[in-house]
């Protein structure tokens, strides 16, 4: 029995048990991407057979029949198995075209996996039921204007039209997005979040990377795990394959009419970061461990140019002893967040780099975030925080008040007063928009509450691309045969990508590349 993230520690356990059992030992490498849990795993197994009156060193281990490829041929090679890799190769299996696809972690998911909120689309049949009068227009511009016109635009705009018709993709693929809620900087409540089977909220990375994984695996596409990348083979100026390395050492090459590169940002590689923006030193990040910028030294080796990289992105609501991530979709629906005082200080649905902002102006520099037993109720995503040990439970005001460290006057002020705007569905302190949607007003105890001040979490800077996802070079050509999507790329989120577009950018780029790469191979 286990409670890991299913995309992350549960994808981890199915490998390792698949290699126990395939193998007859423990004594195995621990999955990359999944190092805990199948370290966890493997010790298990050890106090197991020892409680059975064996020794695990006594095991006659048998050949590794995995086995690894040194020399592949494909119609495709995708680097990358996260959101927008997957998305990708799960496109060009639908097409009927051969691809492979090479991870450096030993799961799939990246980033992508510990995605929270939702995926922002505009014009979608659920926001036409719901009665949301929501706009592709709209959408490109709460887009530009949240990334402070950086953005290019045609990207954006690309983006928008596609959305809709992304989210009718996932829900064929078996991947519905049932709920909406409102993040940061939209006009209108375009965030499309998915449901359990109790109708209550979860988190969208986990759940998509899922469905996607096992989607790609029913459709035969090839994924290797445990090599990274480390060049783009070039054949008349032409991208024809990569060349990796698995973590023994091993050399692969893959073969390839097209190369999309879909390897993500790299904010969890601190130096690279602080050589971006020396003003981000120590700040604690939110990235998978594998997210380290690996496309940017072998795409720079052929000549690709890289826009915005100065643009890091802190999110607001981060757990610091962690990097836990509080997802935006919980201000969405209600929550608020205090100072050290017990008080309000900013709209919780303002940009992310605004938010952030207002909390590094408070004392310590943190606030903390606060949601209500009814919260709590609906979503599953709160009671998996809780179950972490990332909320604390408070039965009352004076709780809440003694955990913050402040008044219990204060507090109850402050939540008697949210309940006032709820009501009234007006927020004349701060101007928070969408009241009417809000899904609680924080009026039914007990609370829970937790410390958050920003961390890194999104590189918007990256390769720069065009419409048809093709990767362009320093004289501002495209390189043929060479497409990326994803964090790697730059351009579409500007100065500060709002909280959604990352799904979008992922599922809607994804696909992107992978139909222009199959039109190249045809030709």
């Amino acid at each position: 029995d286990q409670k890991e993230t299913e995309a992350v520690g549960g994808a981890g356990l199915a490998r390792i048990k698949d290699r126990v059992i395939a193998q007859n030992t423990t004594d195995l490498d621990n999955i990359s991407g999944a190092t805990i849990s199948s370290a966890a795993f493997l010790s298990a197994v050890n106090d197991a057979i020892e409680k059975a009156g064996a020794n695990p060193a006594d095991l006659v281990a048998k050949e590794d029949k995995e086995g690894k490829e040194t020399e592949i041929t494909t119609d495709t090679v995708i680097v990358g198995a996260g959101g927008a890799g997957l998305s990708a190769a799960i496109q060009m299996a639908q097409d009927g075209r051969n691809v492979t696809v090479i991870e450096k972690a030993g799961i799939t998911g990246g980033n992508s996996s510990l995605a929270s909120a939702g995926m922002n689309a505009a014009e979608t049949k659920l926001q036409k039921e719901e009665g949301v009068n929501d706009t592709v227009d709209l959408f490109v511009e709460d887009t530009m204007k949240g990334g402070h016109e950086l953005n290019n635009r045609d990207l954006v705009e690309f983006l928008a039209k596609n959305s809709a018709d992304a989210v009718d993709w996932l829900e064929e693929l078996g991947a519905p997005l049932k709920q909406l809620k409102f993040a940061g900087g939209q006009s209108e409540m375009r965030t499309h979040a998915p449901i359990n089977d109790e109708g209550k909220s979860i988190p969208v990375g986990n759940y998509l990377v899922s469905k996607l994984t096992a989607k790609a695996k029913e459709l035969g596409v090839s994924i290797v795990y445990d090599a990274r990348v480390e060049k783009v083979l070039m054949e008349d100026g032409r991208a024809v394959g990569v060349e990796a390395t698995y973590k023994d050492g091993e050399k692969l090459t893959v073969n390839a009419g097209a190369v999309i590169v879909a390897t993500g940002g790299f904010g969890s590689n601190q130096e690279m970061v602080e050589k971006y923006n020396p003003e981000l030193k120590g700040y604690v990040s939110t990235n998978a461990k594998s997210i380290e910028g690996d496309a940017i030294s072998f795409l720079e080796e052929i000549n690709a140019n890289f826009i915005d990289m100065d643009q890091i992105q802190i999110h607001p609501t981060v757990v610091q002893k962690d990097g836990s991530l509080i997802s935006e979709g919980l201000r969405g629906e209600g929550a608020i967040l205090v100072n050290q005082d017990g008080k309000r200080f900013v709209d919780e649905l303002q940009t992310r780099d605004f938010v952030s902002k207002e909390i590094l102006s408070q004392k310590d520099p943190s606030a903390w975030l606060i949601v209500d037993q009814s919260m709590f109720d609906q979503s599953a995503t709160i009671a998996k925080y809780f179950d972490k040990g990332l909320l604390t439970k408070c039965d009352d005001y004076k709780a809440l008040a003694d955990l913050i460290g402040t008044d219990e006057e204060t507090i109850k002020e402050t939540i008697e007063g949210w309940i006032e705007i709820v009501k009234n569905n007006e927020d004349k302190e701060f101007g928070r928009k969408g009241m009417d949607e809000t899904r609680s007003d924080l009026s039914k105890a007990p609370y829970y509450a937790v410390q958050i001040s920003p961390g890194i979490h999104h590189t918007m800077g990256g390769v720069e691309v065009n419409t048809k996802s093709e990767v362009i070079d320093k004289e501002g050509n495209p390189i043929p045969g060479l497409y990326a999507a994803g964090e790697v790329t730059g351009g579409i989120h500007g100065a500060n990508r709002l909280g959604g577009n990352a799904i979008a950018d992922i599922v809607v780029f994804g696909r992107n590349a992978a139909k222009n790469a199959e039109e190249y191979i045809t030709k």
